[in-house]
C-alpha cells in the first residue's frame, strides 16, 4: 500500500512541484491532495499538471470546522507537508497528525522565525542583520510558528554583494535539493 502525502501551499508552489516530481513514478508514495488557502495560488496549476486533486479552503473551514482533518483522514494521509503555507496549523490537525506534519523555513532557525517571518521578510532580515550565512530548516510542526523539533538544516554563505534575489535563489536551491529527500526519509519511518 502506498504511503500518502497531502501538501499545503499558499503561493507559487515550487517546493510542492519538486516533491511532485520526486514521487511522480514512485511505487511506494503517492501525493493524494494539494490544499491551499489561496484560490489564485499557482500551486493549483502545478497540481493540475500532475493530475493531483486539489482543495481550496477559507479561514472558517480551516479553523472552525473539522472538515480539513476529516478530509485528510478519509484520504488515509500518512504525512502532511507544508510547502510555503503561511497559516498557523490548528490544534485539531496537529492532534490528529502528531509528529506527521512537517514544514520548511527559509532560515536557520531559531533565528528569523515566528509570525510574519516568511519569504522575502526572512531574507531581508538576514541581509539587514549582516549575517554571514543563511539557510533552510526543515522541522516538525507544533502549535507555534517555527518552533517544532528540527529535522534538517542546510546553510549557504551570504556574500557582501548578495541582494534579496541572490538570497532567495540560494535558499531555494537548498530547499529544492533537500526537501523531497527529507520527505522520503520521514515516510520510510512511518508505519502503514
Amino acid at each position: 500500500m502506498k504511503k500518502r502525502i497531502a501538501i499545503f501551499a499558499s503561493g507559487s508552489g515550487s517546493n510542492a512541484q519538486k516533491i511532485m516530481e520526486h514521487f511522480k513514478n514512485s511505487a511506494e508514495v503517492e501525493i493524494a491532495l494539494v490544499l491551499t488557502n489561496n484560490p489564485d495560488a499557482y500551486v493549483l496549476q502545478r497540481a493540475d499538471n500532475f493530475e493531483i486533486p486539489s482543495h481550496v479552503f477559507d479561514r472558517k473551514e480551516f479553523y472552525h470546522t473539522d472538515h480539513i482533518t476529516d478530509l485528510l483522514k478519509n484520504l488515509d494521509i500518512d504525512l502532511v507537508v507544508l510547502a510555503g503555507f503561511l497559516w498557523l496549523i490548528p490544534k485539531n490537525l496537529i492532534h490528529e497528525y502528531p509528529g506527521r506534519i512537517i514544514n520548511i523555513h527559509p532560515a536557520i532557525l531559531p533565528k528569523f522565525g515566528g509570525k510574519g517571518m516568511y519569504g522575502d521578510h526572512v531574507h531581508l532580515a538576514v541581509l539587514e542583520a549582516g549575517e554571514s550565512e543563511g539557510g533552510i530548516t526543515i522541522h516538525y510542526v507544533n502549535e507555534n510558528y517555527d518552533e517544532g523539533e528540527y529535522i534538517y538544516q542546510a546553510r549557504y554563505r551570504v556574500d557582501k554583494e548578495d541582494n534579496l534575489e541572490m538570497l532567495k535563489f540560494k535558499g531555494q536551491q537548498l530547499e529544492h535539493q533537500h526537501y523531497p529527500r527529507i520527505v522520503e526519509g520521514i515516510l520510510k519511518k512511518i508505519k502503514k
